[in-house]
C-alpha cells in the first residue's frame, strides 16, 4: 500500500498544494470526481493519457485510506 501512496505527492508549488498524481497536475480529487460522476477507469485513462492504471488505484487508496484497493 506504501508504494501506491508513493504516487501521490503534495507540494504547495503545484495545484496549491492539492494532493496531486506524481508527475502531473491532476488532483487526486479530479479523479475521484470523474470517477463519481460516472466515467470508467477506461475512459479516465483515455482522457488523461498521462495517467496509468496504477495512479487510479494510488488515488482510491489516498482518497479512501484502510480501504482494500485491487
Amino acid at each position: 500500500m506504501t508504494e501506491l501512496l508513493d504516487g501521490i505527492i503534495i507540494n504547495p508549488a503545484v495545484r496549491s498544494g492539492k494532493p496531486v498524481v506524481r508527475g502531473t497536475r491532476i488532483t487526486v480529487s479530479d479523479v475521484v470526481e470523474y470517477l463519481a460522476g460516472g466515467m470508467t477507469q477506461d475512459e479516465v485513462l483515455a482522457d488523461f493519457p498521462d495517467l496509468q492504471a496504477d495512479d487510479i488505484c494510488a488515488v482510491l487508496a489516498f482518497a479512501a485510506p484502510g480501504k482494500a484497493v485491487e
